[in-house]
């Protein structure tokens, strides 16, 4: 049917109002699990460093009776250390723009400085998981470096062919990677043991994987076939714990960390330690025009306390 004539539709009408929603969408991912899982420690220094002890490995021990004492080697102490790295955003908005009526935000600053703040958490997890990257002191200029997490563990490792594991276990090494497997309960079995062997607690463990060995992990033993809840309608194909020979671990899938690493951290022995005052501070800059800005920062590195305590399974399959 054809529109009638001398009708007004809104193909002529001039000066209708946009119709802008006032909801802002977003769908990048936020969560940050290592960070929020870690411990917390306050640094006073730019080489932070603590103290690891381990005991002598037991051995059979009978003695003479009526027999003269003899002295015990002594126990010693080894000092490890890792770099505080500089992590920064810097919003910055004209004054015109602030000015303006923007749809879905009351002020584009403080918009602004929301979402670099959380930018910087990102950032921050991507430093402590998702690199494989040893500690750099810096200089005049070069930045700082704290080492990953990757660069620490060396004592329970599985590794594809040609692979390595670091020099040492202080962060001054990076691991060398090698041929891709796929992820499998036996691999994951493997250093469990090893955790257990050498002190580690599966109980206080999390397994952090990537979104694709997070879908491998569900295969595992127990969960090869979904499970389908007829009274509730729902299959079940997910896999959020463990419950191994050495204690029940939580699985946790990260966005941010190396995906072809499973990491199995026993998360007290972890830690990100702050600069003392330097967590997160948010502080204005001079102005230099029509325009306002803000610094955001962290000052932070990663505390391995025993990293014999956790384990990797290096050079997975991510596809």
């Amino acid at each position: 049917m054809a529109l009638p004539g001398g009708t007004l539709a809104t193909y002529e009408t001039i000066g209708i109002r946009e119709d802008l929603s006032d909801v802002i969408y977003r769908i990048d991912p936020t969560e940050v699990p290592f960070l929020s899982a870690a411990k917390q420690e306050t640094a006073t220094a730019i080489n932070h460093e603590w103290q690891i002890q381990t005991l002598a490995a037991a051995a059979a021990n009978t003695q003479l009776e009526g027999g003269d004492a003899s002295a015990t080697a002594v126990t010693a102490r080894t000092r490890r250390g890792n770099i505080l790295q500089i992590s920064g955003k810097w919003p910055r908005v004209t004054g015109s723009d602030q000015a303006v009526n923007v749809a879905g935000t009351g002020n584009e600053f403080e918009n602004q400085e929301l979402l670099k703040g959380l930018e910087l958490k990102r950032d921050m997890e991507l430093a402590c998981v998702g690199l494989n990257v040893a500690k750099n002191a810096g200089a005049d200029a070069t930045a700082r470096v704290t080492a990953s997490v990757q660069s620490w563990i060396k004592t329970n490792t599985s590794k594809g062919v040609g692979g390595s594991d670091p020099a040492a276990a202080d962060g001054t090494g990076t691991r060398t990677d090698g041929t891709q497997r796929a992820f499998t309960e036996v691999l994951l079995k493997t250093v469990l043991a090893g955790q257990y062997t050498s002190g580690g607690k599966a109980g206080k463990s999390t397994i952090f994987v990537g979104a694709f060995n997070k879908q491998a992990f569900s295969t595992f033993t127990g969960r090869a076939t979904p499970m389908e809840n007829t009274s509730t309608k729902k299959i079940v194909a997910s896999v959020t714990a463990y419950d191994s020979d050495f204690g029940l671990l939580d699985i946790v899938p990260d966005l941010f960390m190396r995906s072809r690493d499973s990491l199995v951290l026993q998360m007290d022995l972890w830690a990100v330690a702050y600069l003392k005052g330097r967590k997160f501070v948010s502080s204005p800059l001079a102005k230099t025009g029509d325009s306002d800005w803000k610094q955001l920062l962290s000052e932070f590195c990663v505390m391995s306390r025993q990293e014999a305590g956790s384990a990797i399974v290096a050079d997975l399959t991510t596809s």
